[in-house]
């Protein structure tokens, strides 16, 4: 699995307390755009971003900030994650937001 420039790569971590997500363009090795839950801004949005509710809420904000850098159309990396719980809650808002994978 790898992003091109027209399609890049949205990769997303786990942790059990927080979620971070990024797009990559892998021909280039470029980080395009990035998020977490630990950022200065959202952290006051997400008391506890370890459950479903902020995962969604994470979603719609990334797929926002993205669509705002001309991110429309990815491919979902969920780096070995199994598709449940706040992956799935992440990729469901992702779709709500506009984006395609």
């Amino acid at each position: 699995m790898s992003g091109t420039p027209e399609k890049p790569r949205l990769v997303v971590h786990r942790s059990l307390k927080n979620l971070e997500a990024q797009v990559l363009d892998d021909t280039q090795g470029k980080v395009l755009f990035s998020l977490s839950t630990k950022d200065k801004g959202l952290k006051e949005k997400f008391p506890s971003a370890g459950n479903l509710k902020s995962s969604g809420l994470f979603g719609e904000v990334f797929a926002q900030k993205a669509k705002e850098k001309g991110i429309s159309k990815v491919i979902f990396d969920r780096a070995g994650y199994l598709y449940h719980g706040r992956i799935r809650s992440f990729a469901d808002a992702l779709r709500k937001g506009g984006m395609e994978f």
